[in-house]
Parts: C-alpha cells; sequence; structure tokens
C-alpha cells in the first residue's frame, strides 16, 4: 500500500499555530513603535521635549534602516541563512533597542545634557533615546520581512492573504494598546518610561515566543525535504546572489507596489504619532482620553484586514482593493484638514473610516508580492519595500514635527508650571491628503500594469483543486 506522505504545512493546525506563534512576537514589537505617540504632551511637559525634538526621535526609526542600509543586509540575511536565523536576530535586536531607549527617557544621568552631534546641537535624552528607537527599528522591520516570508512559506497556495491580515490584525492590536493605555500608565505610575519599560517585558516574551516557532520551522523543513524524497523531486534551491537585486529593482510593477506602500505608510503611520495631539489641540479632547480615538484605527483593522484577506483569497480583486484604499485615505485627511470640522462625534467618524482604508491596502498589498517575485526573491524584495517605506517612516514624522515647529504654533498655555505651545493641525492633514492623492495615482499604474503583464493580482491566492 502507497502511503501517502504531507508536508506539515498541510495541517492546518499546524500552520494556524505557527502563525499564531509569530505573530506574538509582532504584536509586542508594534506595541513598542507607537508606545510614544500619545505620550507628545507629556515628553513636552515633564521631559522639556518640544515637537521638532519629538520629529526627530521620531524619524529615529528608520535611520539606520535608509542610510546603513540595514533592511536590505536584513533581506539578503534572511534569503542566505533563513527565517529561523533572521527571526532570533531581529528579536534580539528589537529588545536592544529598547532597552537603550527606556534608559535614554528614565535616567537623571543625561538631565541638562546638550551634545553636538555633526552640525547641530541636541539634548542628549533626546538623541540616546533615538539612537535606540533607531536600532529597535531595525529589529522590528526585519522581524516584519521575516515573519511575512515565514506565512509565504507555510500559506502559499492556501489562506495566504487571510494569514497575513491576521498576523497584521494581531500586531496592530500592539498599537492599539500602546495608543490606547500608554497615556494613562504614564499618568498613573508618575513618568512617561513606564509604558516603554512594559513593552520591554513584552518583547522579551515575543523573543522567547519566537524561539518556540523555530522547532516548528525546523520540523516543517524536514516535512518538505521527506515529501520531495519520496517524490522524487529535485529540490535543489539557487542560493541568493547580491546581483539578484538588480532583477527586482527592474521590475516595474515592484516599483509601483514600492512606492504606493512608502505613500500610503506615511499618511498612516506618521500621522498615529501625532494623532493623540490633534485630538487634544483640535477636537478638545482630554489628554489622559486623547489616544484612545486613534487607538480605534488599530482596533478596527483587527476585524477588517483578515476579512479582505479572505476576499482576496477567495475573490482576488487585489489591485481594486489597493485603488479603494487609497480613495479612503484622502477622504480621511481632507476632511481632518477642514478647520471647522472640530467635533469628537467626527474624530471617531474619521478614523474608523481611516481604519477601513488601512485594512483594505494592506490586506493587498503584502500578498501580491509573491505573485511579482519569485519565491527566492522573497526575502529581499520585501526587505527592499520595507527600505522604501522607511524613507516615508524616518522623513515624513520629522517634517510633521518641522512645520508645527516653525508654522503651526498658535499660542502658548501653562501646564503643571511648564509653558507648553498649542498647535493648528490644518497644513500637517494637508500634506497627509497629498501623499494619498499620489498614492491613488501609483495603484491605477500598479493595476495597469498587472493587466498589462498579467501578474494576477485580481485573481484569487487560493488554489483550487482539481
Amino acid at each position: 500500500m502507497e502511503v501517502i506522505r504531507k508536508s506539515l504545512r498541510d495541517s492546518a493546525v499546524a500552520r494556524w499555530s505557527a502563525l499564531g506563534i509569530v505573530a506574538i512576537t509582532m504584536f509586542a514589537g508594534y506595541y513598542i513603535t507607537d508606545v510614544m505617540a500619545p505620550l507628545k504632551g507629556l515628553l513636552e511637559q515633564q521631559l522639556t521635549w518640544n515637537s521638532a525634538e519629538y520629529g526627530f526621535f521620531t524619524s529615529a526609526y528608520g535611520w539606520f534602516n535608509v542610510f546603513l542600509l540595514m533592511l536590505i543586509i536584513g533581506g539578503i540575511i534572511l534569503d542566505k541563512m533563513g527565517v529561523r536565523f533572521t527571526g532570533l536576530m531581529s528579536a534580539a535586536i528589537m529588545v536592544l533597542g529598547t532597552s537603550m531607549k527606556y534608559w535614554a527617557i528614565s535616567t537623571h544621568t543625561l538631565d541638562g545634557a546638550i551634545w553636538h552631534i555633526l552640525w547641530f546641537d541636541t539634548k542628549a535624552q533626546v538623541f540616546m533615546a533615538a539612537i535606540g528607537f533607531a536600532i529597535f527599528g531595525v529589529g522590528v522591520e526585519v522581524a516584519g520581512i521575516t515573519v511575512t516570508k515565514a506565512i509565504v512559506k507555510w500559506f502559499k497556495g492556501k489562506e495566504m492573504a487571510l494569514a497575513m491580515g491576521l498576523q497584521m490584525a494581531v500586531a496592530r492590536l500592539g498599537t492599539a494598546l500602546a495608543l490606547g493605555i500608554s497615556s494613562p500608565i504614564a499618568l498613573g505610575l508618575g513618568h512617561v518610561s513606564k509604558p516603554v519599560l512594559l513593552g520591554l517585558v513584552l518583547l522579551c516574551i515575543g523573543f522567547i515566543t519566537f524561539i518556540i516557532y523555530t522547532f516548528m520551522d525546523k520540523k516543517l523543513d524536514a516535512s518538505e525535504a521527506e515529501l520531495a524524497a519520496a517524490s522524487n523531486e529535485v529540490t535543489e534551491e539557487e542560493s541568493f546572489r547580491v546581483s539578484d537585486i538588480r532583477f527586482i529593482v527592474t521590475n516595474k510593477a515592484w516599483w509601483y507596489l514600492a512606492i504606493l506602500c512608502v505613500l500610503f505608510y506615511s499618511a498612516v503611520f506618521p500621522f498615529l504619532k501625532y494623532a493623540a495631539d490633534l485630538m487634544t489641540q483640535k477636537f478638545g479632547v482630554m489628554e489622559k482620553l486623547a489616544g484612545t480615538i486613534p487607538a480605534m484605527l488599530p482596533f478596527g483593522t483587527i476585524l477588517l484586514t483578515p476579512l479582505f484577506g479572505g476576499i482576496y483569497d477567495k475573490k482576488g480583486k487585489g489591485a481594486t482593493i489597493m485603488i479603494i484604499g487609497s480613495v479612503l485615505l484622502i477622504f480621511v485627511h481632507a476632511l481632518f484638514s477642514v478647520p471647522f470640522l472640530n467635533h469628537w462625534s467626527i474624530a471617531i467618524f474619521l478614523i474608523i473610516v481611516l481604519g477601513i482604508g488601512f485594512s483594505l491596502v494592506p490586506s493587498a498589498m503584502w500578498p501580491s508580492v509573491p505573485k511579482i517575485i519569485p519565491d527566492r526573491y522573497l526575502g529581499s524584495a520585501y526587505s527592499l519595500i520595507f527600505w522604501v517605506q522607511n524613507w516615508g517612516l524616518m522623513g515624513v514624522p520629522a517634517l510633521i514635527g518641522w512645520v508645527l515647529q516653525k508654522y503651526c504654533i498658535t499660542g502658548y498655555v501653562v501646564k503643571e508650571g511648564v509653558e507648553v505651545a498649542t498647535y493648528n493641525y490644518t497644513l500637517p492633514m494637508l500634506i497627509f491628503t497629498g501623499f494619498g492623492l499620489v498614492a491613488l495615482v501609483f495603484a491605477l499604474l500598479l493595476k495597469a500594469e498587472d493587466k498589462k503583464m498579467g501578474y494576477g493580482l485580481q485573481l484569487p491566492n487560493i488554489k483550487k483543486s482539481n
């Protein structure tokens, strides 16, 4: 009797368990990414930072990824060394960077110190916190491409978009948690460093869970090799070469997708860094509650991203989904920029709509990459997209902080004995609207390129067995 052999990924329990384990690591990473977003006002009160310094700190997320090419190097390491090694490495880097960031904002060693860095002077505390955030940014971005490649490995030909959507949903629970509880924790425990300490603990748990995942990944490789041997298949896989990057960057559809990515995410993640302050400055929400309205955005995506991913898996229309998401992005930021629309109920409505748009684009964008780029290039293809994205994640927060400090101060108020600025957010919201408009153009170009080249972005992901 012939024994029917299957890969471990054919077991629904195994592949969904693997997804759940790696999602915990990304949950912790996303929490730390946005843990400081609701604390802008408290940073100004407790640590005497201003908007430009906050923007400088926030932009540090992409410093090493962009200028030292760490994301591209991480993608090459992923393609050469595999998911297990790269995942553990990136999780350790996240812990290291967050430890430095926590030390910088909690120690009194740096109080009052001003350092001259290259051509400018900066507070030592701001600079060291930024360096820690930059190190963390390397870890979380490389972890992101590693987990994405792991999902492709376990779910290709199956529920891949749904799996990616669920992973993003769990990760954004971390964002929602950060936006919702950071300010109450900091106010309750008396210091802005306390929510960061919680994140450090979560990252240590995430590191441990990824260690558990490595055992599952090793079993998957063994089952794939056994299956190939039983069917006399040759699984000789070409090793990645640095010169193969040329194949990726000469692909027009890849560029459309990468540019859409940086524009779309530049209008969402940097917005979240300032959203709590926007709620206070424009909509009159109390500081301790200001993060709860932006927190509705990731909570909404928790349900909608897997839903839209499942639609893409079964029905297709990936390019169309990205176009609709871009249109919603434009609608939201355009209305946020209207000065007289300043009731808190309008803010809630717009955040909900933004959550829908933020669910649509990623649910279709990330599962579309394997349709454009062959498997052996995937790690580098994702890392290069993340690298392009990091230009926006680095530059836009600094730009918004500079614009607020330069053009948007409307006056000053005294809070707990400290004079802090008040701001008009109309100009920053118009900048975000512009990003959405250009994102729509590239979404349309991507759909046209797919029609021309036949990548199948409009086709379902799930392959029906005959």
